[in-house]
């Protein structure tokens, strides 16, 4: 978005959020696993900062019937916001959340044979069966039960209140082809399933995949649900080793702007910032934009990253302070104040993205994303 001294910046900083390209995403994703596969969107750290409520009322209107989140507090504002799907909580069952999550009619994910029971005596208490998932740890090490079936197949059966109806896991290497883990996990989940399967045991819903097998077609790791986040937003991370070819295409959905604050002269030598770590080689043109890292600009960008400014790359001078960054102006003499930047996003033929952000700035695309503060102001579009 060139300037538009008619139109001058909104805010001193916001992201302006593509309902349809949310959507396009959504579809593209479908279209890759089929009919057969339910898609469950992740939506959780407020749909990775692009704004749960916006994007999940449009993944509802594209007919997603399934949203994730991580916690209890996540679905009620689902809720409240008047959102209708089944949304199901991956990380949240915490004794005093119980409770509000049962009544909003979330669908809580169980991480321990403990917890099966506690949902069936809750179930007891309010005369009502619950649906549930449960998590198997095969390999991550984190939330999940890591036991044999037949320890699981019996913690299900004593249930008798409650109904499995999905179980899930997650991958802890889904990128690197090169490591035998993800082959590793799905055989120990597979063998898992069986065993309940010969204990009569058969949920309705087996989950494993996020963003990475489906983008790279890991069909075994599909089953009938796939969990993809990072996707719905645009990104796939790239795959290192003998990756199959990808089959899924996205772009991003977000794009964040800056208003200037002041362009003013600077002399050859003069400093710029906290500990001044830019001293100016040559008289140069500066500018200060209305963001920093309490904004979500990452501290690492000083001296390193850069912005777009009417469709030129415009770098990051000095350290990123907490509210301000200034940048070099001397290529776009018509900026003035009130004008915008573009953070993350394209202007004319210059894009930058969340992944080159990360690469930059030592972390990932996700971190990025997801570190965009809540007073940065979101706009849909």
């Amino acid at each position: 978005m060139l300037s538009d001294r008619a139109n001058p910046a909104p805010y001193r900083s916001w992201v302006e959020v593509s309902r349809s390209q949310i959507a396009a995403n959504f579809q593209a994703i479908r279209k890759v696993v089929g009919p057969a596969v339910e898609v469950m969107p992740v939506v959780k750290a407020d749909a990775y900062r692009h704004g749960a409520v916006e994007v999940s009322r449009t993944l509802e209107a594209q007919g997603a019937r399934w949203l994730a989140v991580s916690n209890t507090e996540e679905g009620v504002v689902l809720r409240d916001a008047g959102i209708r799907t089944r949304i199901l909580v991956m990380a949240d069952f915490l004794p005093f959340t119980r409770d509000v999550l049962l009544g909003c009619e979330l669908t809580p994910v169980l991480h321990s044979l403990a917890d099966i029971a506690a949902l069936d005596k809750l179930a007891i208490q309010r005369n009502r069966r619950f649906a549930y998932h449960l998590k198997l740890d095969t390999g991550m090490g984190r939330l999940g039960v890591r036991c044999d079936a037949a320890t699981v197949g019996n913690a299900i059966l004593a249930a008798k209140n409650v109904d499995l109806e999905g179980v899930l896991s997650h991958f802890a290497s889904a990128a690197n082809y090169q490591s035998t883990q993800t082959d590793e996990q799905m055989d120990l989940f597979e063998t898992i399933i069986e065993g309940l399967a010969a204990q009569g045991i058969h949920p309705k819903l087996l989950h494993l995949s996020s963003t990475i097998p489906v983008a790279y077609g890991r069909r075994r790791a599909w089953h009938g649900m796939v969990r993809p986040g990072h996707a719905i937003y645009g990104y796939v991370s790239a795959a290192r080793g003998a990756a199959q070819h990808r089959v899924l295409n996205v772009k991003p959905a977000l794009t964040w702007r800056v208003t200037t604050l002041t362009v003013k002269d600077i002399p050859a030598g003069a400093q710029v910032g906290y500990g001044a770590i830019f001293r100016a080689p040559h008289p140069m043109r500066i500018a200060v934009l209305a963001a920093g890292y309490a904004d979500g600009i990452p501290h690492r960008l000083g001296n390193r990253g850069s912005v777009i400014v009417n469709g030129k790359l415009a770098p990051i001078l000095g350290a990123v302070s907490m509210d301000l960054t200034t940048i070099d102006a001397t290529q776009s003499p018509e900026l003035r104040v009130g004008d915008p930047a573009t953070l993350l996003g394209t202007e004319g033929n210059v894009s930058i993205d969340a992944t080159q952000i990360a690469k930059i700035a030592g972390t990932i695309s996700y971190s990025v994303l997801c570190g965009i503060h809540a007073r940065v102001k979101r706009m849909y579009v």
